[in-house]
């Protein structure tokens, strides 16, 4: 955590408490903070600041001098649409997007994300994998995060319209690719800025059936190289781009 981030239920004025067992002991633990200290803290959804530490007790710390005057950072204007990965995946993946900046996740069923991905405890645990990405970037703003477990109708229903708002702008990672994603972004950059959407597959990636009802939408598959990716490295490579050219 390079910040600590508290609702706005745990704010008074200039006063504040932490309540988390795990921002207390990491505090404690990881950080070392004592009675004097100060550390920096954000509300969600709100701003920025910093805050000394007036008490520590082992269920709460409560803070004073609270004082939250920075803006968090901006978010990318991207929208990530996910194959769902396994469980252990979709937590690195959840906060690394998060961290990244991007505005809104959508978590959708591929022919390659297996039924039992559904059923799995960690989709809910979201909000907490999110405060985790919130935490390590310094921000306080979430994500968006949209669950879409039918592929062919989102894409025939739904996609339309989400490409009208982002001006038709969309791209589908895809290894087989006869276009690179450098010679596209390089491209858009100069014609109508970045993309506002990307598709990116779990492990496996996605099946030509798939490409070809993207493509029908004005989706553009690119590629960025030859090497097969695990989707953490994807992802973070792919959505890199629009920090680098933001």
């Amino acid at each position: 955590m390079n910040s600590i981030l508290l609702p706005e239920t745990q704010f008074l004025g200039a006063f504040a408490r932490i309540e988390s067992p795990l921002q207390i002991a990491h505090a404690d633990k990881v950080l070392g903070l004592k009675v004097g200290d100060g550390l920096k803290i954000g509300q969600l959804g709100g701003k920025l600041g910093s805050a000394i530490i007036d008490n520590i007790t082992p269920t709460v710390i409560h803070l004073r001098e609270v004082k939250l005057t920075l803006a968090p950072p901006a978010k990318l204007d991207l929208t990530v649409i996910l194959a769902l990965p396994r469980p252990k995946v979709l937590r690195r993946l959840i906060m690394d997007m998060t961290a990244l900046g991007v505005a809104n996740i959508i978590l959708i069923n591929s022919y390659r994300s297996q039924k039992s991905y559904w059923q799995s405890p960690m989709l809910n645990r979201l909000d907490e994998f999110v405060l985790a990405g919130l935490q390590q970037s310094v921000d306080t703003i979430a994500p968006s995060i949209t669950l879409e477990k039918r592929f062919k109708p989102f894409v025939e229903d739904k996609l339309p319209g989400l490409l009208t708002a982002a001006k038709g702008q969309a791209i589908v990672a895809h290894p087989y690719g006869a276009l690179s994603l450098s010679a596209y972004l390089q491209r858009s950059s100069m014609d109508s800025g970045l993309p506002k959407v990307v598709f990116i597959g779990s492990e496996g990636g996605w099946i030509d059936y798939e490409i070809e009802l993207l493509s029908t939408q004005g989706c553009q598959a690119v590629t960025i190289g030859p090497r097969i990716l695990r989707t953490e490295a994807a992802v973070n490579v792919i959505v890199g781009q629009w920090l680098l050219h933001r």
